[in-house]
């Protein structure tokens, strides 16, 4: 039984295909897993539960695009318009809303700590907008319930923060279905207006 293990976990890596399913999973779920692996990469998206991702990486030097969608409550990576990667994900609670735009990258910290929340852990963040909306790893019971942020499984945003860079570009929308990549929404104004202060502040 081991060596089978072994193989299917060998044969998955060689395709290029890695899912997780965090800590918490029972056998259940972990069945769930095996057969959502050997689905098509749209198709394993919708099927995903709270704390579970697909990621496969084709490997290909296109650059890499990120897309969340506030009403299905995931996020999917994009190397062109092939899709490598989709995760469950916990956005902005009520009164906290996550705001849609499209944002490049500012900052990457793999080791971060919330200068807002407490020092709150943000593991492997990327930053989104100066005045706090970020991606990075953090509780996620499979509906909105951050301060704003996006926050995505442990190993989801480990693998994002290793083939992302800054200036890469993470599209946020509450209108987008069928892993069809959206057009881009107008940024926030006031996270604009922010942006292009620090920016402003950083050449200085």
């Amino acid at each position: 039984m081991g060596k089978m293990a072994n193989g299917t976990a060998r044969s998955f890596m060689a395709m290029g295909l890695t899912f997780a399913i965090l800590a918490g999973a029972n056998p259940a779920q972990a069945a769930s897993a095996a057969a959502i692996a050997a689905m098509p990469i749209e198709q394993a998206a919708t099927a995903l539960s709270p704390n579970q991702f697909v990621w496969k990486d084709n490997g290909s030097s296109e650059p890499v695009s990120v897309v969340v969608s506030l009403m299905e409550q995931r996020a999917f990576v994009y190397r062109g318009s092939v899709m490598i990667a989709a995760t469950t994900i916990s956005s902005g609670k009520d009164g906290k809303d996550t705001p849609v735009g499209t944002y490049p990258i500012l900052q990457k910290n793999a080791v971060h700590k919330s200068s807002l929340y407490d020092d709150a852990s943000m593991p492997f963040m990327q930053r989104l907008t100066w005045d706090g909306i970020a991606i990075h790893a953090g509780r996620n019971p499979g509906f909105p319930a951050s301060h704003g942020c996006i926050r995505v499984p442990l190993g989801f945003a480990k693998q994002l923060f290793g083939v992302t860079t800054l200036g890469t570009t993470v599209t946020v929308t509450d209108d987008f279905e069928d892993g069809v990549m959206p057009e881009a929404p107008v940024a926030d104004q006031e996270t604009a207006v922010a942006n292009l202060r620090q920016s402003i502040s950083l050449e200085q």
